[in-house]
């Protein structure tokens, strides 16, 4: 017997990094370019990683949040673009998980799987263009949604609008081809380019009722209330992905291209004392960084694990973690991709190296909610002990 009959499978990170090598040899020219990332997407949906938090019963890879999350970051160190569509897939599958009945999220599920679905969002609770009829057994959308992230490309998206009658938020779960939607292929910003994250446009859309999520429904539980702190700690895996990235590409190209400058007293960039200083307080930055993620992550599992039982304290408490982790993730890595030309010189800023995309990503990111806001909050749990009211951004 084949020696390599006995290896096992590779592992999601495995396959990942894999991926990801692939996707680092033409990142920067697509950051350029813009527009979608078929190809990329294409390789994703082979890999089998979008079913990655799937339980294996319903065909997917059974994987938990941190093993998750590790591939959204592997992918965030090399193309945050990647990273951001991916992550996405996960979202959505968490929404229609914690917000809608069991025989609707299961089958979704399957077909995820079976069919290597990508879910696209249309969800922004903030953008109230889309309104909502009702009529006997089913429902119309109409209206414009704004930062449709993954939106083209996909076979489902999770939409929203306003019910036209009491104003209420609803969400559904709706194919990407259906009859009235149309996708703008208009996003073109100075960051994550290729995240799709433009507009659709909903032409009197019919949604029929068991599309809707209304069982439990929108953070109507403490559980259901874990979407989004998914979302927030997936920004914050992906602001800490591009930290590293950049670090990474920073430091390759030191070693390797950056010269002292004439005064040191250095005869090798390795040995500039302002250098080392740079590259020291970078890695300070990041692990006291990775600690606070690691933490959060691992506190997401837990409140995952407890389902329907989760509690209102264990929520809040998750919250504050994964608020802490964002803000410090924004902070430190806004400065290493700024600073990260301190340590790689004049040279660097050639526009064919495109260096300047990790800062331009991670500030287009991190614009997603105010992380003043977010300071706020943890100081009203740091002064007054109040956690954080749950909303579509605590």
């Amino acid at each position: 017997m084949n020696a390599l009959q006995h290896l096992p499978p590779p592992s999601p990170l495995e396959i990942a990094r894999e991926l990801a090598a692939g996707f680092a040899e033409t990142a920067a020219e697509r950051d350029a370019r813009g527009g979608t990332p078929k190809a990329e997407r294409d390789a994703i949906r082979q890999s089998g990683l979008l079913s990655l938090i799937i339980p294996e019963q319903y065909g997917g890879l059974g994987q938990d949040w941190q093993a998750t999350l590790d591939v959204v970051r592997e992918f965030a160190r090399v193309d945050s673009s990647i990273a951001h569509v991916f992550a996405f897939q996960h979202l959505m599958l968490a929404t229609v998980r914690l917000f809608s009945r069991p025989e609707q999220w299961q089958p979704w599920f399957q077909l995820t799987a079976r069919s290597r679905w990508f879910w696209g969002n249309a969800l922004n609770p903030l953008d109230t263009r889309t309104t909502v009829k009702r009529f006997d057994g089913w429902r119309e959308f109409s209206g414009k949604k704004s930062f449709c992230s993954g939106a083209l490309d996909s076979q489902m998206l999770i939409a929203s609008g306003l019910d036209e009658e009491t104003g209420k938020l609803l969400i559904a779960a709706i194919p990407t081809a259906r009859s009235g939607i149309s996708l703008a292929d208009d996003w073109d910003n100075i960051g994550q380019r290729q995240t799709d994250s433009g507009s659709a446009i909903f032409e009197r859309v019919r949604v029929e009722e068991n599309e809707l999520l209304l069982d439990p429904g929108p953070l109507s539980t403490p559980f259901a209330c874990l979407r989004p702190l998914i979302a927030q700690l997936i920004f914050t895996h992906i602001y800490l992905g591009i930290a590293e990235g950049s670090f990474a590409e920073a430091r390759a190209y030191t070693l390797k291209e950056a010269r002292p400058w004439f005064k040191s007293p250095a005869s090798h960039i390795g040995e500039d004392p302002y250098v080392l200083a740079h590259y020291g307080e970078f890695w300070v930055g990041l692990e006291g960084v990775r600690a606070l993620v690691q933490r959060a992550t691992a506190l997401l599992d837990e409140a995952w694990n407890q389902g329907p039982d989760l509690g209102e304290a264990q929520r809040g408490e998750l919250a504050l973690a994964i608020a802490t982790a964002k803000v410090a993730a924004t902070r430190t890595g806004l400065d290493l991709c700024s600073r990260l030309f301190e340590v790689t010189g004049a040279r660097s800023t050639h526009a064919a190296l495109r260096l300047d995309r990790h800062w331009r990503n991670l500030r287009t990111q991190t614009l997603h909610d105010p992380v003043d806001y977010k300071v706020r909050e943890l100081g009203e749990w740091a002064l007054n002990q109040t956690l954080p009211k749950p909303t579509f951004y605590s």
